[in-house]
This record gives C-alpha cells, sequence and structure tokens, in this order.
C-alpha cells in the first residue's frame, strides 16, 4: 500500500482516537491501543522516523489530555511525572520489535502481540522496583528480591489487560489494513 493522503489521515485518526480512548475513565487496566500502536507503525511504516512518531504521538496526546484533566480536578492521574521518559523511550523499543513482525502473517503478528506487552510488563515494572516505585499503600518497594516480585505481582493486572489489549487493537490494525490492502489490489486490477 503506498503512502498516500487517506492513508496518512487513517493513521493520523488512529493516533487522535487512541489517544482519546486511553483517557477514558474506568476503562480495564492496561487495555490501551499504545502497544499495538507501536507494533503496527514498526512492521507496516517504511519510514522509521514516522513509525516511531505515531505511537510516542498517540503517548504524548493522551499525557496532555490526562494533564489538562488532572489540572482541571476532573482526573487524579497526572499527565506529566518523573521518570515519564521511560515510557517513552519503552514505546520507542516496542516500535523495533514491529520491525520483526511480517504484516501478512498472522502467527507474527500474534507472537508480537504477546511479546511487546511482556517486554513492556518486564522493563518498565524492573524501572519501577529500581527507581524508588510506591506501592498500593505509598511505600517505596524495597530494594530487595523480595521488593522486586512485588513491584511485578502489583503489575499483574496491567500486565494482563495489555496482552488482550494487544491482541485485540493488533487484530484490528493488522486486520485493517490487509483489508484495505486487498481492495486496493483489487481495485488496481479492474
Amino acid at each position: 500500500m503506498k503512502l498516500n493522503k487517506t492513508f496518512i489521515f487513517t493513521l493520523i485518526a488512529l493516533v487522535v482516537v487512541a489517544a482519546l480512548y486511553r483517557i477514558l475513565p474506568n476503562r480495564p487496566f492496561g487495555f490501551a491501543p499504545q502497544i499495538a500502536i507501536a507494533l503496527f507503525a514498526g512492521s507496516v511504516i517504511k519510514d522509521k522516523k514516522y513509525a516511531f512518531a505515531l505511537p510516542l504521538l498517540s503517548m504524548f496526546i493522551s499525557d496532555a489530555l490526562y494533564q489538562v484533566l488532572y489540572n482541571a480536578g476532573l482526573s487524579s492521574i497526572k499527565g506529566f511525572y518523573g521518570g515519564q521518559i521511560t515510557n517513552y523511550i519503552l514505546f520507542a523499543g516496542l516500535t523495533v520489535i514491529g520491525f520483526f513482525i511480517n504484516k501478512r502473517k498472522a502467527w507474527q503478528v500474534g507472537l508480537g502481540a504477546v511479546a511487546g506487552p511482556t517486554v513492556y510488563f518486564l522493563v518498565s515494572n524492573f524501572f519501577v522496583w529500581l527507581g524508588g516505585g510506591l506501592d498500593a499503600a505509598g511505600v517505596a518497594y524495597p530494594k530487595t528480591v523480595e521488593g522486586m516480585a512485588s513491584a511485578y505481582t502489583a503489575a499483574i493486572p496491567f500486565y494482563t489487560g495489555s496482552i488482550y489489549a494487544t491482541i485485540v487493537f493488533c487484530t484490528m490494525f493488522f486486520g485493517g489494513y490487509a483489508i484495505l490492502n486487498s481492495n486496493e489490489l483489487k481495485t488496481a486490477k479492474a
């Protein structure tokens, strides 16, 4: 599929809708499309600077919206916080995983949909533990094996939600791309 105005508009709409979805109140823990966007962008977009920009832009827009809601007293979630750059670096890394996904092979998309959230879970929670992240009671995780295990255990609901979300959104993104691409081929042959 060539990069045309319709495709570019679709990608921009994807970023905005994903950003808006991420700030919905009461959505399940970790159920957000950003990991799937990173994998999709890495796999589908040939110009890698745009592949990296897509998930990062989506994260930034939703973080900015969270901050506006927080400042207005409508959300308890801050949009911008210390250590946030780690999340952006992780999402750039998830985009790299997408480079290795052949968009035409469902098993690779499925494997990526499990690998992406797993890598994010393992790395992000290690940094939460290492950086003095707080548990539900507001106490820093101790710098022990037990403290690290507690940090990972507390994040399991987010991990589970991100696995489900990534599978659902990868199915939508890669499936929609395949349908659009097959329709374009049919149109070109007619």
